[in-house]
């Protein structure tokens, strides 16, 4: 038998909708079918446009600074219960938001391209690293062969990203895009199937009840 707490761990996956009332699985349904539009049409447009998209997305994120720099500002202006020290680093980092996310939203696509690049060297970076300790502790793996060409693969990778740092972002971001896609598409499945053949509505029998 499970334990409870095993039981709510896996309840995301399990739902399938027996137990819930109509208005529930309603809600529920909406609510798959939404995300998953969203994914998809959001997929589509990373993979087919992703120019565009990444552009839109570093709006997105310049108009998000902005917000945030503007939180701060007021948290350091009109907060009374905190020290002046505090209040004026409240102060420097809103305005430093708002620089950056002014400097962002409305020089768009260099900034899609800064973006681009320092993920691209990050990426790099990581898998070189990654790679050269699965190299260090192939000598321990029980597959030491599959260890050794990991490492190596992992450090190739690193090393062509990390020298084509923009070329390395845009496949990623396009792997993204697949990903949403496929993510959008398994959300819609679930939104039309999802309580299809529950018991929910139906009055309970004498076993049920019993």
């Amino acid at each position: 038998m499970s334990s409870p707490q095993s039981d709510s761990f896996f309840a995301a996956f399990s739902l399938g909708g027996d137990d819930l009332s109509k208005s529930t699985v309603n809600t529920i349904r909406a609510t798959l079918g939404i995300a998953g539009v969203v994914a998809l049409i959001v997929g589509i447009l990373i993979t087919f446009w992703p120019k565009d998209a990444i552009i839109v997305m570093t709006w997105i994120l310049g108009i998000y600074l902005i917000v945030a720099g503007i939180a701060y500002l007021g948290l350091g202006i009109f907060s009374r219960g905190i020290s002046g020290g505090s209040r004026a680093l409240d102060i420097i980092v809103g305005l430093l938001f708002l620089v950056a996310g002014f400097i962002v939203a409305f020089n768009a696509t260099s900034s899609a391209v800064v973006i681009g690049i320092f993920l691209g060297v990050f990426i790099g970076i990581v898998w070189i690293v990654e790679g050269v300790v699965a190299l260090v502790q192939s000598g321990d793996a029980s597959s030491r062969g599959w260890a050794i060409f990991f490492g190596i693969l992992s450090i190739v990778a690193g090393l062509i990203v990390l020298f084509s740092p923009l070329w390395g972002a845009v496949v990623l971001f396009w792997f993204a895009g697949i990903s949403l896609i496929v993510l959008g598409i398994v959300q819609i499945v679930r939104a039309f199937t999802f309580g299809k053949g529950s018991r929910q509505g139906t009055p309970p029998t004498a076993a049920t009840a019993a």
